[in-house]
């Protein structure tokens, strides 16, 4: 029997052990990749996790926007119901306010302007929409000058000072189509009442005082006539002027303001 020393003997114990036992004498390669996998998958979790957390973020805040915008719209609803029930009330109870003569001489202009129309009975004045605006236009005719420096004119007549006005805008049911237009009035909200503050930026360039005036647009919601064809919706398109009395009250309007 061959003999064997006492070294040789345990390295040869040691190579069976360990061929027993499986060991290896690197990292095991498969446990490496899950511990990847297992690292990519939590920072992909972690990132999901903030992603929902800004969109929550952001859909409160879309929320609270959007309460915001209804209620701020509500306000207009409810501002424009008060300012449509004065405007309806000045309209059955307006009474001319005007002495005979100041009624005298603005049935002389209108008969002088055809397209400006004066109710003796109400002192209520309107411009057709042709004599002092192009179609789609807010942009004051240089023609209709001359009759807006005679009405000013004759509001600053001494038996006239003590007059308020108010200047309502109106259109006909056609929706705004040009795009040229549209880029300065998107609706005919916009067209209606750009029109009734270039007439009294007018009115106010020609000498008549501006803490005498008011302005109002009602789009198409005030025809004087169905919009069935071009004749009737010409009728529509029109801005009217009230003569107010000094004690007259309409939309919040504080009479003594100009008698100072």
């Amino acid at each position: 029997m061959p003999s064997f020393s006492r070294a040789a003997l345990v390295s040869v114990c040691l190579l069976s052990l360990l061929s027993l036992m499986g060991c290896h004498a690197g990292p095991d390669p498969y446990a490496r990749q899950a511990q990847l996998q297992s690292r990519r998958l939590w920072q992909q979790n972690q990132a999901l996790a903030m992603q929902k957390q800004n969109a929550e973020r952001q859909a409160a805040q879309m929320a609270a926007e959007l309460q915001s915008a209804n209620n701020r719209l509500a306000n207009l609803d409810s501002e424009r119901a008060q300012l449509h029930e004065r405007y309806a009330s000045l309209l059955s109870q307006q009474q001319n306010p005007l002495s005979s003569d100041m009624t005298r001489r603005f049935e002389e202009l209108s008969r002088k302007y055809p397209e400006f129309d004066f109710d003796p009975a109400t002192g209520v004045s309107k411009f057709h929409n042709d004599v002092l605006f192009a179609s789609g236009s807010s942009e004051l005719k240089p023609s209709a000058q001359n009759l807006l420096q005679e009405f000013s004119s004759l509001m600053n007549r001494d038996d006239a000072r003590r007059f308020n006005i108010l200047v309502v805008g109106h259109t006909d049911d056609q929706p705004i189509k040009k795009t040229a237009t549209a880029a300065q009035h998107p609706t005919n909200w916009h067209l209606s009442t750009n029109r009734a503050n270039s007439v009294v930026l007018a009115l106010s360039r020609h000498g008549l005082k501006e803490s005498r005036m008011g302005a109002a647009g009602y789009s198409m919601h005030q025809p004087v006539a169905p919009n069935a064809d071009d004749a009737t919706r010409q009728r529509n398109r029109r801005v009217e002027i009230f003569i107010l009395a000094p004690e007259a009250n309409i939309a919040a309007w504080d009479p003594n303001t100009s008698l100072n």
